[in-house]
């Protein structure tokens, strides 16, 4: 079987989906509209590096980068399980 390919190598490329409401899936997953927008983590600048600031700061990003793989897993790019 050949491999099908999406697009027609035009100069501006292709385009899944045609709003944030659009419904999008990959592997055979259930399509989802584009996740909400999470915002990046910013540096946190203290004049005394303490435990529960770096704590806070590093739960801050674990929770952002959780909810990138979330996104990721909900529309099929990354494994579930």
């Amino acid at each position: 079987m050949a491999v099908q390919y999406i697009g027609d190598n035009g100069p501006d490329g292709v385009c899944i989906g045609l709003t944030a409401s659009d419904l999008v899936g990959f592997y055979g997953e259930t399509p989802v509209a584009q996740a909400s927008a999470i915002t990046a983590a910013t540096n946190t600048t203290t004049t005394t590096s303490t435990t529960t600031a770096l704590t806070t700061d590093l739960d801050s990003v674990r929770t952002k980068l959780n909810s990138v793989i979330t996104a990721l897993k909900n529309i099929g790019v990354i494994a579930s399980a």
